[in-house]
C-alpha cells in the first residue's frame, strides 16, 4: 500500500483558503499589476500564472472557480469598473478635514452675504488642486479613467453590457458623495442652489467632476494646466491668493450656481451651530 506524502505547511495553509478567499486574493493581485502597468482593455500584459503567484494561492483553487483565464479577466474588468480600490472608495478624509479648517477660520465671513460666496472660493481653490493632484498621481484613479474612456473598445455582448453598468453604478455612488460634499458646505456657509436655474447638487456634482477630470487628462500634454498660477481675487474675498487652472475652472463652475440664503442670518447663535457642525465633523 503506497504512504501519502505528508504536505507541506504552505500547502496546508493554501488548502484552508475558501473559494471567497482565493477569489478576493486573486482580484487584489490582478489589481495591484494593472495599477502598476497601466490598462489596455485586453489586458494582454497581465500574466494569470504571474497573478497566481502574487496571490499567494493554490492553482488547484483558481481553476476550480475560473476554468479559463478569460473568465477571470472578465470578472477583473469588472472590478476595476466597480472602482474596488480602496484609494477610490474610501475616498480622502484629509480633504474633509482640510474643507473644516478653512470655514473654521473663516466663521466670520458668513455674517456678510456678500463674503459667503468668496468663503465657498476658498474651500473650492484648496479643494480643486488637492483632488486635481490626487487624481493625477494616483494610479488607481488613472486606471478607473482608462477604463471609461476605452471599455467601448470591448466587443458588443454581455461582458460590455456589465462593465458598462459597473462603472455607471460607481459613478452614482461618487457623484452622490461629492454632491452631497457641496451641499453640507453650501448649507453651513448660508449659500443655496439659484431656485431659477432649476438644477440639483448631483448636477453641479457632474458637471465639475467632469472637468477636473478633462483637465487631468489633459495635463500631460499641457503642464501648464498643473504648474500656471495667477495671483488674483475673482470672487471678492478680503484680499488675493494664488489660484490654479483647476481651481478657478472649479470655483467658476460651482459658484454660477450659488447665491446667498436669503433666510440665514449670520447670528452669533449661528455661528455657534456651524462651529459645532464643524467639530462634530473633524
Amino acid at each position: 500500500m503506497s504512504r501519502e506524502t505528508p504536505s507541506s505547511g504552505l500547502a496546508r495553509r493554501r488548502q484552508r483558503l475558501s473559494d471567497e478567499e482565493t477569489e478576493q486574493r486573486m482580484l487584489h493581485a490582478a489589481l495591484a499589476m494593472v495599477n502598476e502597468a497601466g490598462l489596455t482593455v485586453s489586458l494582454d500584459h497581465i500574466s494569470f500564472e504571474d497573478v497566481i503567484r502574487d496571490a499567494g494561492v493554490a492553482r488547484s483553487a483558481v481553476y476550480r472557480r475560473w476554468p479559463y483565464k478569460d473568465l477571470f479577466f472578465s470578472d477583473l474588468l469588472k472590478a476595476l469598473a466597480r472602482g474596488s480600490s480602496p484609494t477610490i472608495v474610501d475616498g480622502n478624509p484629509d480633504a474633509i478635514a482640510a474643507i473644516n479648517r478653512i470655514v473654521h477660520d473663516r466663521l466670520h465671513w458668513i455674517t456678510e452675504p456678500g463674503l459667503r460666496r468668496a468663503l465657498a472660493a476658498e474651500v473650492l481653490r484648496q479643494g480643486a488642486l488637492n483632488e486635481f493632484e490626487i487624481f493625477g498621481r494616483s494610479p488607481e484613479w488613472r486606471t478607473y479613467f482608462a477604463l471609461h474612456a476605452t471599455f467601448r473598445s470591448l466587443p458588443d455582448g454581455e461582458l460590455r453590457d456589465e462593465v458598462r453598468d459597473a462603472l455607471a453604478e460607481s459613478e452614482r455612488t461618487l457623484l452622490a458623495g461629492v454632491a452631497a460634499a457641496y451641499e453640507r458646505v453650501t448649507g453651513l456657509i448660508g449659500l443655496r442652489l439659484r431656485p431659477n436655474l432649476g438644477v440639483t447638487f448631483e448636477t453641479v456634482a457632474s458637471l465639475a467632476t467632469a472637468t477636473i477630470r478633462g483637465l487631468v487628462l489633459m495635463a500631460p500634454a499641457n503642464p501648464g494646466i498643473a504648474t500656471e498660477r495667477f495671483r488674483v481675487n475673482p470672487f471678492g474675498a478680503p484680499e488675493a491668493a494664488e489660484w490654479s487652472q483647476p481651481a478657478l475652472a472649479i470655483a467658476n463652475l460651482v459658484l454660477a450656481f450659488l447665491e446667498p440664503d436669503p433666510t440665514v442670518e449670520g447670528t452669533r447663535e449661528y455661528l455657534a451651530s456651524v462651529r459645532e457642525a464643524l467639530n462634530s465633523k473633524s
